[in-house]
């Protein structure tokens, strides 16, 4: 039996400065999330929106760093969110700025921890985000969740991550935009980095389809930290951190086809919508039909769409 997915929404705009990525779990919901996933044949059952206690008092030396305790609040709020739903279904994280992922992979892996699975990391993103909490020089903590997920130092201030995931399970797909510090971090680690370069040379699927070999050759679980601005803008206005040259429509659809194809996918971030800076709604829309793809939609069953 297919299990249910569950939604679970983290309105995060602490980590970064561009306000509106609160607002992503809802316009999800209004772009048809749920409904799309039951056409599919998945029970959905949607969590509603995670909210925080009492912040701790947490300090980084790093003066740059801003809004820690939300920070940290929201990674042990998911940490814990992200765990319980994995024991029940396949989660998906409605963010919320890419921060959310401190949180969410934490919880994921602590789950493969106890059932004595490893765990891989698929992030498809613009970005790295090997930053660490000493290194970033904007503040913004939503570049440093992969360096808490490889168990990079730095992270004092947070829950040591639970079994920090090896260079040879994590994927960083369609990146190209790295800050110099983030690359000298990045040429010390063994992990696959397939940058717009790669893809453009070797193609969108060889790269990929070799990772998923390795991760069903350890039989791993996968998951998959989805930014919006994975895809290319023009396509994707939704997002605060637009960088040209990205992946196209028909890309983004394949790479979720085939990730259906695998039957590896285990949990699933949507991160930094931002729907104060979409243009009627489309790049929600886009993601949900992603969503889709991913959970097994083909592209003949897709209807003709209008926009006027």
């Amino acid at each position: 039996m297919t299990s249910p997915c569950i939604l679970i929404g983290a309105p995060i705009d602490s980590g970064q400065k561009r306000e509106g990525c609160l607002m992503g779990p809802a316009a999800y919901r209004v772009a048809g999330l749920q409904r799309s996933l039951e056409d599919l044949g998945r029970k959905v059952i949607d969590k509603g929106d995670l909210k925080l206690g009492d912040l701790r008092d947490v300090s980084c030396d790093n003066p740059a760093v801003h809004h820690l305790a939300e920070t940290v609040a929201w990674t042990e709020a998911l940490s814990a969110a992200g765990e319980k739903a994995m024991a029940k279904g396949f989660p998906i994280f409605l963010g919320g700025d890419h921060s959310l992922s401190l949180g969410s992979v934490a919880g994921v892996a602590r789950h493969a921890k106890a059932i004595n699975r490893p765990l891989f990391v698929l992030w498809l993103d613009a970005h790295s985000d090997y930053h660490t909490p000493m290194t970033t020089q904007s503040g913004n903590l939503h570049g440093t969740p992969v360096a808490y997920i490889a168990g990079r130092a730095g992270f004092d201030a947070f829950p040591p991550f639970p079994a920090p995931v090896a260079p040879e399970r994590l994927c960083l797909y369609g990146i190209r935009s790295v800050d110099s510090a983030e690359h000298a971090g990045l040429l010390e680690s063994d992990a696959t980095i397939c940058d717009m370069r790669v893809l453009d040379e070797r193609g969108i699927v060889a790269p990929l389809r070799e990772f998923l070999d390795t991760v069903q050759a350890a039989n791993g679980l996968l998951h998959v930290s989805l930014d919006v601005d994975f895809l290319d803008p023009t396509i994707a206005p939704a997002v605060g951190t637009t960088v040209p040259g990205g992946i196209t429509f028909r890309e983004a659809h394949l790479v979720m086809e085939y990730l259906h194809e695998s039957g590896l996918v285990t949990s699933l971030d949507l991160v930094e919508l931002n729907p104060f800076l979409d243009e009627r709604g489309r790049t929600a829309r886009l993601m949900v039909e992603l969503v889709g793809s991913l959970m097994g939609r083909k592209v003949f069953d897709r209807p003709t769409r209008s926009f006027g």
